[in-house]
């Protein structure tokens, strides 16, 4: 069993840990944005600015990984979000929007690191069971939506000042992480690695490389479009904390319990097959959220946007590691979380916008037309290439 592999191992719990701590912000985060910020439009900016610390650091950090090895990374990443996790705990104490919003950066980084969880997990198996590694990697994540809504509502008001308790527990756990990265054992160094943009344009041209991007960052996008406006969404129609973290939860369980089905259907049928059952999961969530604005409407379509994802993650990642070869892997694996990350900043800038000018219904509308491009782009990566 693969889980018996120690690297796996160490992964999952590491994905875990990571998990909670985006659980907690999730959860939250949105909602401390909305008493801080100057206007309710931007509400979502420190999730915004989260992701665009994952996007400023994506490209370096996987070059760093190609030549230090991915634990230093891995090192490096937990290191930014416990500062990430200290220093928001400080903002919200100062009510200082601006440097909540600044505090978002380094857990940013936190994430993009926690991103390549599933790639050092390719690089521990045999190409047999790529599909498999991500999938139970990524699973880590049932933990995290087990036990982080329980965390999120007790340590909103463990300190005097709410929701500090909540950032410092993030810091906590990232604390955790780094101490098992440490027992991660180092992978071998390229000796010199920089950018190369003629790589990056002979990555782009090849069909499955451009499909496995734009799968990725659609699901990727669409996901944090309406998970980041989903508590939102939920206050202004008059739902609790309570209830919106155990929608969450449902969110989560939809994203990582399928992993261990989803990583053997993708070895066995083929990636593209399951990444357009992804797409076909994640229309299936906006026509759910469109039918009602009741609990179970939120629940089911939450869970099943996380089913979505989880598909067109493991998918597109399989996808990735069969058209580049060991030397390109740094440069196409960080091409794929660039992408993930500007689609995933665009998209939460975007969704406090959306949900507060034009509503939930218009927020779900949005996500079929790019649903459509990934649909298209799968099927033109399966025909035939000129000679």
């Amino acid at each position: 069993m693969l889980l018996a592999n120690p690297t796996i191992g160490l992964l999952f719990a590491a994905q875990a840990l990571y998990w909670c701590c985006a659980m907690i912000g999730i959860t939250l985060t949105a909602l401390i944005g909305l008493q801080l910020a100057p206007g309710n439009a931007l509400a979502t900016l420190p999730l915004a600015m989260l992701v665009i610390g994952n996007l400023l650091s994506v490209q370096p950090l996987a070059l760093f990984m190609q030549r230090h090895g991915r634990r230093s990374g891995f090192l490096l990443g937990a290191a930014c979000g416990i500062t990430g996790g200290v220093f928001s705990a400080l903002a919200i104490s100062l009510e200082s929007f601006a440097l909540f919003c600044l505090a978002a950066l380094p857990i940013g980084a936190y994430q993009a690191l926690a991103m390549y969880y599933r790639f050092a997990a390719q690089d521990a198996v045999d190409e047999q069971h790529r599909g498999r590694a991500t999938a139970y990697v990524l699973g880590g994540g049932v933990c995290a939506a087990l036990i982080a809504p329980a965390l999120a509502i007790w340590a909103r008001n463990a300190l005097p000042v709410p929701f500090t308790g909540a950032y410092l527990l993030i810091a906590v756990l990232a604390g955790l992480g780094l101490l098992l990265a440490w027992q991660l054992p180092q992978s071998r160094a390229s000796a010199a690695v920089r950018y190369d943009f003629a790589l990056t344009r002979a990555l782009l041209g090849r069909p499955i490389i451009r499909a496995a991007l734009l799968t990725t960052a659609i699901g990727h996008g669409l996901m944090f479009l309406v998970m980041n406006a989903t508590p939102l969404a939920m206050s202004l129609c008059g739902l609790s904390l309570e209830i919106s973290a155990e929608v969450i939860r449902w969110h989560m369980l939809g994203m990582f319990l399928p992993a261990f089905v989803a990583g053997p259907l993708v070895d066995r049928l083929g990636a593209t097959r399951m990444a357009l059952l992804g797409c076909a999961v994640l229309a299936l969530s906006a026509t759910v959220a469109l039918s009602g604005l009741n609990q179970w409407f939120f629940l089911f379509s939450s869970f099943l946007l996380g089913l979505g994802w989880n598909l067109m993650l493991v998918s597109g990642s399989t996808l990735l590691a069969a058209g580049h070869s060991a030397d390109e892997r740094g440069q196409a694996q960080g091409l794929m979380e660039l992408g993930n990350g500007l689609v995933a900043a665009c998209a939460s800038f975007a969704s406090g916008a959306l949900i507060i000018g034009l509503g939930w219904s218009a927020l779900n509308i949005a996500m079929l037309p790019l649903l459509a491009i990934a649909l298209l782009m799968l099927t033109l990566q399966n025909r035939p290439q000129p000679a």
